[in-house]
């Protein structure tokens, strides 16, 4: 029911994105709805918010990747409203800060585990267990500081 909700999202979007004329706008969501609808026909996978969720994420990798080698300014200030549009379908995710916080009650146990792997998947369960989306390198980078 989750991704229905994306999905949805995305589609009423596309519609704004048309009648406001923004032409960036409703390009990278077409792409973005495509390629959710190509995955779950591929699949025969039910809607999901997790599946469309992935989906956006590997179209903001990949973007990125290409911004990173485009010299030319025009595409590269195309390929960075592409990325803002993506960017904001995605849940917001926590700073490392605010999973140094999040992990306070968890200080003992981190400091305990053998090494920084160990210790990132017992505050990855953590985080997971109290609904947190946060991201993995920063959940590292918590963790080292947590460690230190």
């Amino acid at each position: 029911m989750m991704r229905r909700m994306l999905k949805d999202e995305i589609a009423r979007r596309i519609k704004q994105a048309m009648k406001d004329g923004n032409k960036v706008e409703k390009e990278v969501l077409r792409v973005a709805l495509g390629d959710i609808q190509t995955g779950e026909a591929r699949e025969g996978a039910q809607e999901s918010d997790d599946a469309a969720l992935a989906i956006v994420r590997k179209l903001v990798k990949s973007i990125t990747e290409t911004a990173v080698q485009t010299t030319n300014a025009e595409d590269k200030a195309t390929l960075e409203a592409e990325l803002v549009v993506l960017g904001s379908l995605l849940p917001k995710t926590l700073s490392v800060e605010e999973i140094v916080a999040k992990l306070e009650s968890k200080r003992d146990d981190l400091k305990k585990a053998p090494n920084d792997g160990a210790a990132t998947g017992i505050a990855m369960k953590a985080l997971k267990a109290e609904g947190v989306d946060a991201n993995g390198k920063d959940v590292t980078a918590a963790v080292k500081q947590i460690r230190a």
